[in-house]
Order: C-alpha cells, then structure tokens, then sequence
C-alpha cells in the first residue's frame, strides 16, 4: 500500500521546490494556505503562508547548497555554517530546522528540513509526533523517492494513528468522530493551543476535508481486523473488549507505550511492559491513559521546537510570525464555532 497523493501536483509548486535543492527524499505542502479550512474563503486562503516539510538524505549536503542559493532565507545562523545549522536541525527540538515567513513566487512560504532518518523515527515510532502528526492530516505530497523504509513508515504511521484513536472512542462512532479524533492528536498537549492558534482549528481542519480524510485512510479501516467499517453509512464499530484494547496498545508506537507505561507503573516496580499495557486494557479509563501518553509527547516536543524556532527565524521574525498566530486565534474565538454544528 502507498501513501495517495491527493491531487497532482500543479506547475505553482513546482516553481516553488524548482528553487531549492533537488536532493529531497520527501516533500509535502500542509495547513490552511493548501486545504481549505472551515471558514476561510478562496482570497484569505491564496494570502495565508504556505508551510512545507522537505525530508533530505543529508543535511550537511542539502543546507551546503541551500546557503549558495538561498542564503537570504536563513537567520543570523547563516554565519556558523551547514554543520552547525545541521547539528541544531538534528540535535534539538522535534529534529526540524525551519525557515519561516520567505517570499516565493509572490507567496510567503515556510520550510522546514528533517533528515529522512530522524523522519523514519518519528513516523515509526513518535518520538515527537512533529512531522508524523503532520502527516496524520491530508497534505499535499510533491516529491516521494522510492526509498522502501520511508513509504512503510509513512503507512505505519496512518495505522498508528487509527489505533491510537480507537482507544480514545467509544464502541460505535462516525467517521467524523474519528477524523475529529485522529487531526487532534498532535494538538494534545501543544502548548501552543493554549495560546498561538485558534482553538476550533480541529474542526475547521476536518469539516471541510472530509473525503480527503477518507482517501487517506479508507484502505487501512477496510483492512482492520480491529473495526466493523461501514462506509456507506459513514459508522464504525471497534472492539472495546480488555483482549481488543490489549491487541491495539501493544500496536502503538514504541515512544507512546514508554510513556504509558511511565505514568502506570510505580518507581522501582520495573515491570514489562507487555504487563503494563495488559493492565490498562482492563482499566476503565484506558483512553485517559492513552491520551495523557500521547499528550507528554506533543509537550515536550513543541516547546522545545518553538524555542529552537526563535534562533532558526530570527527575533523579528518569530515576532511577526507569532503576531499572525494570535491574529487567527482571535478571530477563532470571535466565530465561537462549536463541535455540534459539523452535523
């Protein structure tokens, strides 16, 4: 199974990846300047940014190249050089080295660069869910190589996020529910949801993308052995029983099970965790469980990603950017939507 591409890819990005480095393993364009999102017409849609994550096989190689034809892109790190700015990519924050607010082709664009490696983990495994909860939600795939690792972790990482979801769910729910559920995984726990976004981002990410959503994940919930899928009527069914909830957390990523099992089992008990997650099968509260793992995670790695993203952007920069943020938060806030009108 590979991963679809929602649509091809029109000559405008073309122009856009034209004008970096070629060597890109991955790359996709996301957010509310490529989907359109609850409330937000065609001209607001054309003036927001456009963010971008290309995945590279070498780092060092790629910003070497980036720096000679795009070194206005870059901070004041532009000085220390590619293996600096590498090393910061690679050893802070969620694995990402972004360049933000960049004219292109008269849009302003965002970029950030991850190594294919640190990619693989974090689709694998969810050591931050950074760029893996990216890819939970429909994007715009422009460049996908035909490296193996990479287009398996791509779908291990839809599967993990229907398993995760099905924990938090109750027995019966609708599609929506699911894709309500799955969009905000990587928000649980963002500090930044507090404040810097708009608050009904989920829905509005959701209510206007749902057959996207469903080309996304159709084949995985038609194939699960975990859920009665009924698309026709959009209802599905998930097996809620202590041994289906024990078969679906011993499927999670490594990372989500570590920290479940930390927020279960005592200090110095030291227990496996096969006999953890046993446990919390049975709990009543399995989902609160699964939802507090999966939270710690998107904690820490946003805020030590937005603390890289100052010295990556530039005070100036990171002003400007948050400034927009809390704009579109405001504006959330005034519209008040709620869950109950997607029906």
């Amino acid at each position: 199974m590979t991963l679809p591409a929602l649509q091809n890819t029109g000559v405008f990005y073309r122009r856009i990846l034209s004008q970096f480095p070629q060597d890109i393993s991955l790359a996709f364009a996301y957010g509310s300047g490529v989907f359109k999102q609850h409330g937000t017409s065609q001209g607001q849609m054309e003036k927001n940014m456009l963010d971008f994550v290309f995945a590279v096989d070498d780092p060092v190689t790629w910003h070497t190249m980036n720096l000679l034809q795009n070194r206005k892109h870059y901070s004041i790190l532009k000085l220390v050089g590619p293996t600096k700015i590498s090393s910061i990519q690679n050893d802070h924050g969620a694995s990402v080295y972004y360049n933000t607010l960049v004219p292109v082709d008269g849009r302003i664009i965002k970029y950030g660069v991850i190594s294919t490696d640190s990619l693989i983990d974090d689709l694998m495994h969810w050591k931050t869910m950074y760029v893996a909860g990216r890819l939970h939600k429909p994007v715009k795939m422009l460049v996908q190589s035909e490296n193996g690792k990479l287009r398996a972790a791509l779908v291990s990482n839809l599967k993990s996020a229907v398993t995760a979801s099905f924990l938090m769910l109750p027995e019966s729910f609708t599609e929506e529910d699911l894709f309500l559920q799955i969009a905000g995984l990587s928000y649980a726990g963002d500090f930044r949801m507090v404040i810097g976004e708009d608050k009904s981002k989920v829905v509005n990410i959701v209510r206007d993308n749902i057959q996207h959503f469903r080309i996304l994940y159709s084949n995985i919930l038609q194939d699960c052995s975990q859920v009665v899928y009924k698309p026709a009527q959009g209802k599905l069914e998930v097996d809620k029983s202590p041994e289906g909830q024990f078969i679906q957390l011993m499927a999670l990523p490594r990372t989500l099970q570590q920290r479940i099992t930390k927020l279960v089992d005592p200090p110095g008990k030291n227990r496996d965790v096969e006999e953890i997650l046993l446990q919390v099968a049975q709990d009543p509260d399995c989902g609160a469980v699964v939802q507090q793992g999966i939270s710690s995670i998107v904690k820490s790695s946003s805020i030590t990603q937005t603390i890289k993203g100052i010295a990556t952007a530039g005070l100036w920069k990171s002003v400007s950017y948050s400034s927009k943020k809390l704009m579109k938060m405001w504006k959330g806030w005034r519209r008040k939507p709620s869950v109950s009108q997607l029906s």
